[in-house]
């Protein structure tokens, strides 16, 4: 406009003129394109994860990614993975001795923290676990340890008894699963006595249990005197656990269900949440995922889901559960889902080992 003002200007100078700014401005733009896309932590997308009060008084977020699988990708290729679920806004991670995972889940976390994508160790909740091989009390701290070197961390925040039983020490692995490994006995009351010394070395910052029903609980806490806050089993629309989980509501634990979408694996167990007809009409009706669905209703029961994907995009649906809720007529229709247990368990029934029935491993839920 001041080319006007000013007087008559030859067209040749207006053009000019014109291109040069036009060359700034695309400048400026490519600046600004990349500042924004230099910064992974300014492209994602915020999710807000509700969190639950363990009776330690600890939070814990309401969801967790689970680390288990067979095979196991490469370590760097989990990791990379694992990177991918703090970008999508999971921060509660579910690791293992015996899922072989702990080692990549440390990288991530390193990572993490690196990239921006968490401000602090603060802001991460992992869960690891003592496995059967190691489940006797002078084992215990030395086990704990061994899962913080690999996770290059200082603590965890959850440490849970993997299963109520001992295998012998050789043990490690899917392969070694076998009736012939079950020891004799399961020193419950040493075991636990031995985790309550981890929580209070601040190792732990909450112990609990993994796979234990009814009487079991009832013997642990017995003699507790630091009680389980979290009892993680097998929990999904296709194995509602309606006894356990309102049992333990009781008591103050809280439950996490691992594989709250049944499989697709054939060496977990059935793929029946994600075929079932019922969940499939309220998903289609609602406009959600089946798994969105399953996971919600598993929120809406209390209980936190540890979900496994790999694929970032599940990952992103899988999180999105916490801003809707299922309607009663909906909720309601749940309980005409044909209830099978996934995992029987089979492998830990023997007659030389403590449990010499499933209706025994289970506590009469087999």
């Amino acid at each position: 406009m001041c080319l006007y003002l000013c007087g008559p200007v030859h067209p040749k100078l207006i053009i000019l003129v014109f291109s040069e700014r036009l060359r700034i401005i695309t400048f400026i733009c490519y600046i600004a394109t990349f500042q924004t896309t230099s910064n992974p932590t300014e492209n994602m997308e915020e999710r807000k994860v509700p969190e639950v009060i363990l009776n330690s008084g600890k939070k814990m977020p309401a969801i967790g990614l689970g680390t288990a699988s067979i095979p196991l990708p490469p370590h760097e290729t989990l990791t990379s993975i694992l990177i991918d679920a703090f970008e999508v806004g999971y921060r509660h991670f579910d690791t293992a001795s015996f899922y072989g995972s702990e080692e990549p889940l440390g990288k991530a976390v390193k990572k993490a923290l690196e990239l921006g994508l968490v401000k602090s160790r603060d802001e991460v909740f992992i869960t690891s676990k003592l496995w059967s091989s190691d489940a006797h009390p002078d084992l215990v701290l030395p086990a704990l340890k061994t899962s913080l070197q690999k996770l290059g961390l200082e603590y965890v925040d959850l440490y849970l008894i993997h299963w109520p039983l001992r295998l012998k020490p050789e043990a490690r692995g899917p392969a070694d699963m076998l009736k012939e490994n079950v020891m004799p006995s399961f020193d419950m009351k040493g075991i636990w006595e031995a985790m309550e010394e981890c929580c209070r070395l601040g190792l732990a910052k909450s112990v609990g249990v993994s796979n234990f029903g009814i009487k079991k609980l009832n013997q642990l806490l017995e003699n507790a005197t630091i009680p389980p806050a979290v009892n993680q089993v097998e929990m999904s629309p296709s194995w509602q656990q309606g006894k356990l989980t309102e049992f333990c509501k009781q008591k103050g634990i809280h439950v996490c269900a691992w594989s709250p979408l049944g499989s697709y694996n054939s060496v977990y167990g059935t793929n029946a949440v994600m075929e079932s007809p019922i969940l499939k009409e309220i998903a289609s009706a609602r406009q959600k995922t089946i798994a969105q669905i399953a996971l919600r209703w598993i929120y809406e029961e209390g209980a936190s889901p540890i979900v496994r994907s790999f694929n970032k995009e599940r990952m992103k649906e899988n999180i999105e559960l916490f801003e809707w809720e299922l309607k009663q007529e909906e909720s309601q229709k749940f309980r005409h889902i044909p209830q099978r247990r996934m995992f029987s368990g089979i492998n830990f029934v023997s007659e030389n080992g403590p449990y010499k029935s499933l209706e025994e491993l289970w506590d009469g839920d087999p």
